[in-house]
């Protein structure tokens, strides 16, 4: 008899005991601070170290910027590489290895670098491999496999930690250097550390599936006739084939889209702070307007990740793209007179840019399926990075050519126009299923 009592006693305190909560929404805050340690320590810190360390390690500006060309070419290209680490070993695993590769980069930096090859190949190779496996693909491919309904809304408060990053991983950066009368190394030294937290949140707090943890995408909340109510139309049913993927004409349409959020930034980034001072604007307003990049980034993203949530995929790229279109026009009509223009065209940039970024990080999860998501995903970076990355120079040789800008930011609005043309064929395929000769 007692021993059925305590039997009954301890079946009522488990159904009283509270169930285990989400475990998705820690994994966000988990993805959101390894993202803010690996990009902004490492890229934004990076960029103000080597600032300090050209008073040492003496090269010339092409040989220095051809740093930051390999570390953009080695954060995205290899990104076929990273995506077969995430099948084997999952986000996590690959997580580890970026944190590895980073650190490796930070201590070759800080103890070995004294010649202009060793910064390419420490900040270049090593750091901007490190960044490729530990930021994009693991983490949009984590946020798929956890999210469905909150997919764009998750994806871009997960991609708003660049943001800050470069808001306040530099100055950071910079104050410490200063602190250190200039001793660059220390900073390097920095982000070693800064990428082993990074390494161990991503070890002790990255889960791979809901199931693993006996949950369900979107912690179940959404199920049967309430999914398909919620859900109207926005994410397939059914997970595809890498190949059916590549067979599928809406995929080549978003890669389209994917080259028109691209092309444009990598522009940018590089020719607007040149573009500026030949209007004549001071240093002090230019880096308010570079400030108002990194604002309207926050803002794209928020309102580009809930759209997402709520209408079609192409819709709401297209609307990202228009931002750049505004913004293009804008800048091709600034002056030294006008810091209102030149303001609101950063910050549509910023908002063109991350808004998009957020649909081509979540679009072909939403058309495919989460499986499939990494390979496909990291097609789709790989052939961005190798066709955007000429921006900057084709940007260069236009100037040069017409000694103006505008020949260059007219070809960014028929880029655009060609994005959105291209996505509003991007529909929600639908999987043709090949039956076998005699199967029924």
């Amino acid at each position: 008899m007692a021993t059925s009592e305590t039997t009954r006693a301890a079946a009522r305190q488990g159904a009283t005991a509270p169930k285990r909560g989400f475990y998705g929404w820690k994994l966000l805050g988990a993805l959101w601070c390894i993202f803010f340690l690996n990009m902004g320590f490492p890229l934004y810190g990076g960029a103000v170290i080597n600032s300090y360390m050209m008073h040492e390690i003496h090269m010339p500006r092409s040989i220095y910027g051809l740093g930051f060309s390999l570390l953009n070419f080695f954060v995205s290209v290899p990104a076929m590489l990273v995506a077969a680490a995430i099948i084997r070993w999952g986000a996590r695993g690959s997580f580890l290895i970026g944190s590895g590769l980073i650190f490796c980069g930070a201590m070759w930096m800080a103890f070995v670098a004294t010649q202009p090859w060793q910064y390419l190949v420490g900040f270049g190779v090593l750091i901007g491999s490190g960044i490729g496996f530990a930021t994009f693909l693991p983490i949009s491919t984590a946020v798929n496999r956890w999210f469905k309904h909150y997919r764009g809304r998750c994806m871009a408060f997960v991609l708003t930690a660049s943001e800050f990053a470069g808001l306040l991983a530099a100055p950071l950066m910079n104050k410490l250097i200063t602190a250190m009368s200039g001793r660059w190394r220390t900073g390097w030294e920095v982000v070693a550390c800064m990428a082993i937290c990074s390494g161990l949140i991503a070890y002790f707090f990255v889960k791979e599936h809901p199931a693993d943890l006996g949950q369900e995408v979107d912690n179940g909340r959404f199920a049967g006739e309430d999914d398909a109510r919620k859900d109207r139309g926005l994410h397939t049913t059914e997970e595809w084939t890498t190949g059916e993927v590549y067979r599928s004409f809406s995929f080549w349409m978003i890669v389209v889209g994917a080259l028109a959020c691209e092309y444009p930034f990598f522009f940018f980034t590089a020719h607007w702070l040149v573009y500026l001072r030949g209007l004549g604007i001071s240093p002090a307003n230019a880096a308010l307007a570079q400030g108002m990049f990194s604002i309207g980034g926050v803002g794209g993203l928020i309102v580009g990740g809930i759209l997402l949530d709520f209408i079609a995929a192409r819709y709401t790229y297209i609307l990202g793209l228009a931002c750049y279109l505004v913004g293009t026009y804008l800048a091709m009509h600034a002056s030294h007179e006008s810091l209102f223009i030149i303001f609101t065209a950063a910050v549509l940039y910023g908002a063109a840019f991350n808004w998009t970024f957020a649909c081509a990080n979540t679009v072909a999860g939403n058309f495919y399926g989460a499986e499939v998501f990494p390979k496909v995903n990291g097609t789709l970076w790989v052939i961005t990075a190798l066709i955007c990355s000429p921006a900057a120079v084709i940007g260069g040789i236009l100037f040069d050519a017409y000694k103006s800008y505008r020949p260059a930011f007219e070809l960014n609005q028929v880029i655009c126009v060609i994005g959105m043309l291209a996505l509003l064929f991007a529909r929600m395929p639908k999987r043709k299923i090949v039956q076998v000769a005699g199967s029924r």
